[in-house]
């Protein structure tokens, strides 16, 4: 029983990469390189303590939304 589960769960996540739309690969490229590199978000040294004085939350939207459309650009290229 255990390995029909597993069978399962196989076929189920290979169709479910299958469906991905460019839209969410490139939704997940962005996350990655958002969290990877800290895109945005500035370089307000603070201690952790208080407001930072970096970037304001609409600047940062505005910067993630750009690199969310750089991102769908380069998923929408052909490979050569």
């Amino acid at each position: 029983m255990a390995e029909e589960t597993k069978s399962l769960n196989a076929a189920d996540s290979g169709e479910s990469k299958a469906k991905f739309s460019g839209e969410e690969v490139a939704l997940e490229l962005m996350k990655f390189i958002a969290v990877t590199t800290g895109y945005g978000r500035g370089s307000g040294g603070s201690t952790g303590f208080g407001k930072s004085g970096g970037r304001s939350e609409e600047v940062y939207a505005e910067s993630l939304l750009e690199l969310f459309q750089r991102c769908r650009q380069a998923v929408a290229k052909p490979l050569v």
